[in-house]
């Protein structure tokens, strides 16, 4: 069992480096890093990482920031995001989206929950484990990285390409409220094409208006989740699959001609036993058997390069994915939480999709989440995470490993 007197000087330390924490947490939140442009956000972590005394600091091809210490065999992973989503329209923010505000205890700020508010806690409690002796025998890293725009391919590159490291545990740093969360659903991007011919449109009865053939597919889709959120394709954990769509795109030749092309692309959610090919197949069907010439399903897939002009092609097959209650990893994250804060909390999962979908969905290496904020407040222009569990969650970072090894004998 951990040493409550080491439990209490990890704690004081963690609260000694607040301002530190909190001022390293502004300062990274006031550097822009959307659309994967993640190369300032990076160098300013690592300059606090040098400062740390970090082992090794460094970017890797595709741009992310990587930061090692420790030699030992046995291999974690801390995983936090920092790229952002866009900030829309600024006339809608009440303050600068990127300065943010300090209000209740909170800052407000694009990226302070989403996903920035787990990087602070990271490269401290990291640092600070090492301090204390509780790395021993581990080589950590934190892995800062971009994930917006395609869940999982920083992950993937980490283990393929550079460093080409395949940890034996990770930690996911989305927001969980201060909760372990062990998976959450995964989700297929497709595309349904339906072709025509184009013909004027005084004329259009000439031509064969490739809108019109995709308005029985839309209706279809939006049965389909509709049967959904009755209970067809459920999970007891995870909730009910969903399929929406999300975006459309018409190929005509003017606004006085009859489109030859229209493709709509769908997002669908997925619980966990359904394939790929399950779901392929499910949205085929969703097409009437004589139009299945002329209405083509297609998967997408990533491959627009990083800001380093690295590329990685993947498919956008995110596959659902969900830790066992009794995994050893699982439950020495219940037991560092009760260590720290003298109280059992809920396990849970995430609405949204992670870097969990390569890491444990795809590479099957266990990973579980604990990261500050409401995962609500994402994307949102009030936007926000509270500063107490941005320092606490160093707490809980540090004392993990030490966890972990109790658990493993």
């Amino acid at each position: 069992m951990v040493d409550p007197k080491v439990v209490k000087e990890l704690q004081q330390r963690v609260q000694g480096a607040r301002e530190d924490i909190i001022q390293f947490m502004r300062e990274i939140c006031a550097i822009p890093s959307m659309e994967s442009q993640i190369g300032p956000v990076g160098e300013r972590i690592q300059a606090e990482m040098r400062k740390l005394n970090y082992d090794e600091v460094r970017f890797d091809r595709m741009g992310n920031t990587i930061g090692r210490i420790g030699d030992g065999p046995k291999v974690i992973v801390y995983d936090s995001h920092i790229d952002t989503v866009g900030i829309g329209d600024p006339a809608e923010w009440p303050w600068d989206p990127f300065e943010g505000k300090i209000e209740n205890g909170c800052l407000y700020a694009r990226g302070a929950c989403d996903e920035k508010g787990s990087t602070p806690g990271m490269v401290y409690g990291l640092a600070l484990a090492r301090d204390l002796g509780l790395l021993d025998g581990y080589t950590v890293y934190y892995f800062g990285n971009m994930e917006e725009w395609c869940d999982g391919i920083a992950p993937n590159a980490f283990v393929e390409v550079d460093p080409k490291v395949r940890p034996h545990f990770v930690v996911i740093g989305e927001p969980t409220k201060m909760r372990v969360y062990r998976g959450h659903k995964g989700r297929i991007e497709l595309a349904i094409t339906a072709t025509g011919k184009s013909a004027h449109a005084a004329s259009h009865y000439l031509g064969d208006n490739a809108i019109y053939k995709m308005m029985a597919v839309i209706m279809e889709v939006r049965e389909l989740d509709r049967r959904m959120r009755l209970g067809y394709c459920g999970h007891p954990v995870q909730g009910r699959a969903s399929i929406a769509v999300t975006d459309v795109k018409v190929r005509t030749a003017s606004l006085n001609a009859v489109p030859d092309r229209f493709t709509i692309y769908l997002d669908r959610r997925t619980t966990l036993g359904e394939t790929r090919a399950d779901l392929i197949a499910q949205t085929r069907g969703l097409i009437a058997d004589y139009m299945q010439e002329e209405i083509r399903v297609q998967q997408l897939y990533y491959d627009e390069p990083s800001y380093t002009g690295f590329v990685y092609p993947v498919d956008k097959f995110f596959p659902a994915w969900l830790m066992p209650e009794k995994h050893p990893l699982v439950q020495a994250g219940q037991r560092a939480v009760e260590a720290l804060w003298g109280e059992p909390r809920p396990l849970g999962t995430w609405d949204f999709s992670t870097n969990g979908v390569y890491w444990a969905g795809k590479a099957g290496i266990p990973a579980i989440g604990l990261g500050p904020g409401d995962e609500k407040y994402a994307h949102m222009t009030n936007e926000h995470v509270p500063l107490d569990e941005v320092v606490q969650a160093a707490e809980w970072y540090a004392l993990l490993p030490q966890m972990i090894a109790e658990e493993l004998g």
